[in-house]
């Protein structure tokens, strides 16, 4: 079939590397306009963009298809249909209208748990022991078409979102081949093709809201476990982040005092932690307390259980290993983590 194909970041690469591989054509690769990126804020090009023009394949990059003249250039493909794969556009009616043989997603959850921009990082941070990439027949509603075919993989218990995308992009790019060699079969065949069509149910349905920067701060009176999960969940982006406290600080004029905790304390991001179960000492300042100091980092009193750091990054630095950082710090017990409001005046590198 002659195809369409749009998409943007890494996770689309792997389908559009494997239908390139196929015997279906790709006309045409829409993605995202380069987009400024970094601390220079330079302009970027998305990794679908990187990857079409290393196999001279042509590339449409349009900001939407409100105007008529991106339509007219659509429809003057004159493709069997469209595979979008994490493209970053929701596609109007007169999109969807223009392919005989349909538009195509492939979603990376198992359809309905997860609809809409982050179904990995949130299935991950539910906890989630499973998900999978499902094909789906795009229509108007956000992610609700009925599903062709789906693969189901377990959730690990060390898995980051960048190494769980990772494993459902390669899994993927499989299950959309044969979805496409499976649609060629039946696209002449209504009955057929409706007959192999799932109807999404409405029961269990979960929005994946997009990921912001300030759910990474850390708030040490929730729970370990969900701290562990989102610190996996938030990896590589927005990642997580909070703010030690020597001792000597004052841990009520902190609470109390935004200006004091800029001054105090000093910012860390923290990207992987280990869950330690035991009864947490009270409410108040004592959430993120350090209690005491592991094998691998120090541990932290949360609102239920305690939470050792593992792996963190401090400004302008690299990822290191919780204990060398926590030696060189001079991290004792006593010393507590909390959460900082105003942490949009640093960055990290």
């Amino acid at each position: 079939m002659r195809l369409v194909y749009a998409g943007t970041p890494d996770f689309a690469v792997a389908t559009l590397e494997a239908i390139h591989a196929s015997r279906h054509e790709i006309v045409a690769v829409y993605t995202q306009p380069d987009r400024p990126s970094g601390r220079g804020q330079k302009l970027r090009p998305s990794a679908v963009k990187q990857a079409a023009l290393a196999r001279n394949l042509r590339l449409i990059q349009v900001e939407n298809f409100k105007s008529e003249a991106a339509i007219e250039q659509l429809r003057a493909l004159d493709a069997d249909a469209m595979v979008v794969v994490a493209y970053g556009l929701l596609l109007a009616q007169a999109v969807l209208d223009l392919f005989p043989a349909g538009c195509w997603n492939l979603h990376a959850s198992c359809l309905p748990r997860w609809r809409g921009a982050a179904p990995i990082a949130r299935a991950i941070e539910a906890g989630d022991r499973e998900t999978g990439v499902a094909v789906m027949k795009m229509e108007k509603g956000l992610d609700t078409g009925p599903v062709l075919s789906e693969f189901v993989l377990s959730i690990g218990p060390h898995d980051s979102a960048q190494s769980l995308q990772h494993r459902l992009a390669m899994h993927g790019a499989g299950l959309m081949v044969g979805a496409l060699d499976r649609l060629e079969r039946l696209r002449f065949e209504p009955l057929a093709l409706a007959q192999a069509l799932k109807t999404q149910s409405a029961d269990g349905a979960t929005y994946a809201s997009k990921l912001h920067k300030s759910e990474g701060l850390l708030d040490f009176s929730q729970p370990a476990a969900l701290l562990e999960r989102r610190m996996r969940a938030f990896d590589p982006v927005p990642g997580c982040f909070c703010w030690f406290f020597p001792q000597g600080a004052g841990e009520q004029a902190l609470v109390d005092n935004p200006l004091a905790r800029s001054k105090a304390g000093q910012m860390i991001k923290c990207w992987r932690g280990r869950v330690h179960p035991g009864v947490s000492p009270g409410p108040g300042p004592r959430f993120g307390l350090v209690v005491g100091l592991g094998a691998d980092g120090p541990i932290i009193a949360c609102g239920e259980d305690f939470l050792e750091l593992i792996e963190v990054q401090q400004p302008g630095g690299l990822r290191v290993a919780a204990m060398p950082w926590a030696q060189q710090t001079g991290v004792k017990i006593g010393d507590f983590f909390a959460k900082h409001e105003t942490h949009g005046d640093q960055e990290l590198g």
